[in-house]
């Protein structure tokens, strides 16, 4: 088959770079021919043979929604003029305004703009909340035109496919393939805090993602901490920007938190830590999340997580994610209970080697025969 892929990315360290990475490595060597259409590619995919990057370089315009529509209209543009020559074409969310074959749905904007923690609340005449609210609006008003068009939608999650049938979408056309995890980088093994300035014989817990947003909510690991005086916390997460550290200090818990900002070494920290806690308010199927289970860590999260369903035995779920004192309780269960980290650790891991990479790129490339398969028979 020759197989166009259209995403902002496609690298080895990034969530949805990740996937759009080993989605077209693993086509690439069942013998297909591969288009990747984004504004970087990692080199080593580039360079493989049957491989073509088209790259379509990042705007210098300001602001990510003026970036985003660019990127939109120009692939849009290239679509138009050599979309013929492919016989499956995917997209990730609304990255061309042009119709594709497949969308891979990775976040419903749709579903955060009502969600109840939803933090860009109108009316407000602060700019960065109408800015949030712009750029969530406009993504969620392409939604339900982008699935209608496509033949078929890739949501990660469960949780997701729901979110995209509620949008009008025939289930029919939903696919649900869940995000893989890489169980050979990340494992149980021996750490090394002393690699990363962190106190050597501490309980010390994890938190990693984007910190300048309160959508992954740090804050609430922040309040907790005041209830847990024997928890040291690593945060890896970009800081510039970030209002967690000054939030750290009038909490009087920042002699406890150590702040990273973001790392490539994010497989090693997890070996060097004891549990990992992530009471993100809304995600998909965060690639993070599946790396702590390889990692064999026992983790604390909130269930509106859309993995909550499908990995019930393998954490601690937090009901509310805003519920400070009762994350602090559940964080002091597990420093209580070496047995039950060791449970948790066990039933997180051995869920993680169910959910490999080949498991994920196989299914996709499954739908990739289907639409090929329907639209030869469709002349």
């Amino acid at each position: 088959m020759k197989i166009a892929i259209i995403a902002h990315l496609f690298g080895f360290r990034d969530g949805q770079g990740r996937v759009n990475y080993e989605v077209a490595r693993a086509a690439l060597a069942a013998g297909h021919e591969v288009t990747m259409v984004a504004h970087e590619c990692d080199k080593e995919l580039a360079d493989s043979p049957k491989a073509r990057f088209v790259e379509i370089r990042e705007s210098y315009i300001p602001t990510q929604f003026m970036r985003n529509w660019s990127f939109s209209a120009r692939s849009a543009s290239w679509l138009r003029k050599f979309g013929k020559q492919f016989d499956v074409i995917q997209a990730n969310g609304a990255v061309t305004s042009e119709p594709v074959d497949i969308v891979a749905a990775h976040f419903v904007h749709s579903s955060w703009l009502r969600h109840p923690s939803y933090p860009f609340k109108l009316p407000s005449i602060r700019p960065y909340t109408l800015y949030q609210n712009l750029f969530t609006s406009y993504n969620a008003s392409l939604e339900k035109p982008l699935y209608n068009r496509a033949r078929a939608i890739i949501a990660v999650s469960r949780k997701t496919a729901r979110e995209v049938e509620d949008l009008g979408i025939d289930p029919a056309k939903i696919h649900v393939i869940y995000n893989g995890v890489d169980t050979e980088t990340f494992h149980p093994g021996p750490g090394d805090r002393t690699r990363f300035g962190l106190p050597p014989d501490v309980n010390l817990a994890l938190f990693v993602g984007d910190i300048r947003t309160p959508r992954k909510n740090l804050g609430a690991v922040l309040y907790a901490m005041q209830h847990v005086p024997n928890l040291h916390l690593a945060v890896a997460g970009d800081a510039t920007g970030s209002p967690y550290p000054l939030l750290a200090k009038e909490l009087g818990v920042s002699a406890r938190v150590t702040f990273l900002n973001k790392t490539a070494e994010v497989a090693l920290i997890m070996r060097s830590v004891d549990l990992f806690v992530f009471p993100s308010h809304y995600e998909a199927h965060p690639l993070v999340l599946m790396e702590a289970l390889a990692s064999g860590l026992p983790v604390i999260a909130a269930s509106a997580i859309g993995m909550g369903e499908d990995f019930a035995d393998a954490c601690l779920w937090l009901k509310n994610p805003n519920d400070a004192q009762a994350l602090a309780a559940l964080l002091s269960e597990l420093l209580g209970s070496p047995l039950k980290r060791q449970q948790l650790a066990s039933a997180g891991r051995m869920r993680a080697l169910q959910m490999g990479w080949p498991v994920t790129t196989q299914n996709y490339l499954n739908i990739y025969e289907e639409i090929f398969k329907f639209k030869q028979a469709s002349g």
